[in-house]
């Protein structure tokens, strides 16, 4: 029994009793003759009194019964939205899971990947969350050893996003790879992960080389326009300044002890694009739209390749190109499609040829840590 069905029963047994009471009194005024002064004196007080419990009681029992579900509701309708458009998402969202999950640490976590950002503004005005997003992982085969993984990703925002710089992060390291998009402070960034660190350094340079971004956004005059997919030079952020864009090199976040920048010259390279430069009038305000168009170096022997959201998005579909993997006289591979998300409509544990593979619709929302995985192998029989 919940604690509402509880407090229900209590408040109609008391109109119950109070009822009783009224009618109690009303049949002692009506049958009751006194021969004594006092017994008449209780009488009259009776007649005078017995309208009260009736009162209550009925009143009571239609507050519980018909009013309290309504005006309940109707309080919430026309106080919730004011009260809300005026809280932190992150106080918010942080008391509530402490009062569901009880105080814990790592719920600063989940608050992370919920919101995609710190959510320090009311109606969540520092928040990128894409409402429509498309994604396109195309794997084109260089030889027998290697391939290109094409990424193509589409975004379409909630609310303007107020800048008009992109980060670009590129890493080798698993640690900083899970972490980043945690501790990342630029409202627009992607992330690049290089399983080979052997890879590292001519992948960055084959992604800074292919990288094409397109943007909507609003202008000076505050009217929305677009900008065609161009390449644009992105410039290297020194190592000295990286704990300026992620967190962990400035301070402790959560279990995860500050980091030295010095210790990941290796496995790190951050670069920032301004996007001013291919807009029209080269004043961008505001980004509504932002599609990104990449290309990494992989090693076919890895045997998967994978997409992760970088921001909460609600994911239409993933579609894959994989007809171009297999070159010279490479074996055939067939592929499966492995998500990570809360749903997607794939099949589980099919391995399909390059001709079978079809778009998976996952209509459903991804998270920060969540995305698709593709898995190939050689064709078995």
């Amino acid at each position: 029994m919940t604690a509402q069905t509880r407090r229900r029963r209590r408040a109609v047994v008391a109109a119950t009793a109070l009822l009783v009471a009224a009618v109690a009194g009303l049949a002692a005024t009506q049958l009751w003759h006194p021969a004594s002064p006092a017994g008449e004196l209780l009488r009259q007080v009776l007649a005078v009194a017995w309208p009260l419990p009736a009162l209550a009681g009925l009143g009571l029992l239609a507050y519980e019964l018909f009013l309290h579900q309504r005006l309940v509701a109707e309080l919430g309708r026309i106080s919730g939205p004011n009260i809300l458009a005026h809280l932190l998402p992150s106080e918010v969202l942080r008391t509530f899971l402490s009062s569901i999950y009880g105080a814990n640490e790592a719920n600063q976590d989940v608050v992370s990947g919920l919101l995609g950002g710190e959510g320090v503004h009311p109606q969540g005005g520092d928040l990128t969350i894409s409402t429509n997003t498309t994604v396109k992982l195309e794997l084109q085969g260089i030889d027998a050893k290697a391939y290109h993984l094409v990424t193509t990703q589409s975004y379409q925002f909630r609310h303007t996003v107020p800048v008009d710089r992109f980060v670009l992060f590129v890493t080798s390291s698993v640690l900083l790879r899970d972490t980043i998009s945690a501790a990342c402070r630029f409202p627009l960034f992607e992330l690049y992960f290089i399983p080979d660190p052997s890879q590292f350094l001519d992948s960055v340079d084959d992604m800074l080389h292919s990288t094409q971004i397109a943007i909507d956004y609003i202008d000076h005059d505050n009217n929305r326009r677009s900008a065609e997919p161009s390449q644009i030079p992105p410039v290297e952020v020194r190592f000295d300044q990286w704990p300026n864009y992620l967190t962990f090199f400035r301070e402790a976040m959560g279990p995860l002890p500050k980091l030295s920048s010095h210790n990941h010259l290796g496995d790190l390279r951050i670069f920032e694009c301004d996007l001013s430069g291919i807009a029209d009038d080269h004043v961008v305000r505001a980004i509504c739209g932002l599609t990104i168009n990449s290309r990494t170096l992989q090693r076919t022997s890895d045997g998967f390749c994978y997409w992760q959201s970088p921001y909460p998005s609600y994911v239409e579909r993933i579609t894959f190109d994989v007809r171009s993997l297999a070159v010279d006289h490479a074996p055939e591979q067939e592929f499966s499609v492995m998500p990570f998300t809360f749903r997607s409509n794939t099949l589980p544990a099919q391995w399909l040829s390059a001709e079978d593979l079809s778009d998976l619709y996952v209509r459903s929302w991804v998270l920060p840590g969540h995305g698709i995985a593709l898995l190939w192998r050689e064709m078995r029989d």
